[in-house]
């Protein structure tokens, strides 16, 4: 049998492409791709693994800096790494105690203390509601803004060579070439405090600092690799801060299992996520239409059990119900995920 050079040279030739363009991945790709094959990777993730070119010269210095472990050069600014964070609320204990922080539209859910007079405006915006509120034709005033908070992820190993710890915090300071007295230095040292703060009863929560530990939390909570990440995501340009109302669409979709893993983005120089487990939780995805014709693919969250929550939340003020009567859901921001197994998943 005689050789056929032509075809052997155009494999070697992709061959060789291939190796190229996987050399080309950054480690955490590679991570997902070898552990969730089977699994899409959503866009709120991919794009902290290729900054634009506006982040670029920042991502690549932190990247720099941390590769080796030696402090870096890099001077951390206010407007392009720590965008304020809001938060929603929902009762217990908790590490922060800043009520002027807590309950804005776009949140990551923490615990703290019940809400003041002042945050009752809050009323006419769906930061809570019932599942009866998904019904096709319902309408509901939200926001959906673009998420500016761009840290990107770094490799496990250089993440795991930066401390992450409350002990460490002057260490910290110094990697990043931050006063300890400035806005930057406060914000990183309230996101590691949430991060070491207990959960409540029912809650597994865990601070990942690269990809590739928030792949493998969220697996092992969920006790399967066979799983989809799903963010909340703005299907046509414009979103902006200002407040929209928004009707359901037909098409509700409920996702599978009655646990799921949640993770928010922190603000960080670089991109942590704060995860947590909820047992007793359904996840749904609803299709949203703006009054300006934006569309919106919203995952939503019911927490089905609110017995722990804190009696005087602005939650059960705004709905009128009372802890462990009824579930309570809210919408996720474009900037977190949630963690489900997939429907095949025994």
């Amino acid at each position: 049998m005689g050789f056929h050079l032509p075809l052997i040279f155009a494999f070697l030739s992709l061959a060789a492409l291939a190796l190229a363009n996987h050399a080309a991945q950054p480690a955490p790709q590679l991570y997902w791709n070898s552990v969730l094959p089977n699994t899409q990777m959503p866009r709120a993730i991919s794009e902290l693994l290729h900054p634009d070119s506006t982040n670029e010269e920042k991502s690549t210095n932190i990247m720099n800096a941390v590769g080796n472990g030696k402090p870096t050069d890099h001077k951390v600014k206010p407007d392009d790494i720590f965008v304020q964070e809001s938060r929603i609320n929902y009762g217990g204990p908790s590490p922060s105690d800043k009520p002027d922080d807590i309950f804005l539209p776009a949140t990551r859910i923490i615990y703290g203390p019940p809400p003041s007079d002042n945050q009752l405006h809050y009323k006419n915006v769906a930061i809570f509601f019932l599942e009866k509120d998904m019904r096709p034709g319902a309408t509901m005033n939200f926001q959906f803004p673009r998420n500016s908070n761009t840290a990107t992820f770094l490799p496990r190993e250089s993440a795991q060579s930066i401390p992450f710890s409350s002990n460490k915090l002057s260490e910290i300071f110094n990697h990043f070439s931050v006063k300890p007295t400035s806005v930057e230095a406060k914000t990183i040292k309230k996101t590691i405090e949430e991060c070491e703060a207990p959960g409540i009863k029912g809650e597994e929560k865990y601070c990942a600092t690269s990809l590739e530990s928030m792949v493998d939390f969220s697996t092992s909570k969920l006790r399967t690799r066979n799983v989809q990440a799903i963010p909340t995501e703005v299907l046509e340009k414009g979103a902006t801060m200002s407040m929209h109302k928004y009707t359901t669409m037909p098409g509700l979709k409920k996702l599978a299992g009655d646990k799921v893993v949640v993770c928010h983005k922190q603000n960080y120089p670089y991109a942590v996520f704060f995860c947590h487990a909820i047992k007793q939780t359904a996840a749904y995805v609803l299709s949203l239409k703006g009054d300006d014709g934006e569309k919106v693919k919203a995952v939503t969250i019911c927490h089905l059990d609110t017995s722990e929550w804190n009696p005087k939340h602005l939650a059960f003020q705004i709905l009128k119900v009372k802890p462990g009567t009824i579930p309570i859901c809210h919408f996720l921001p474009t900037d977190q995920i949630v963690w489900v197994p997939n429907h095949k998943t025994a």
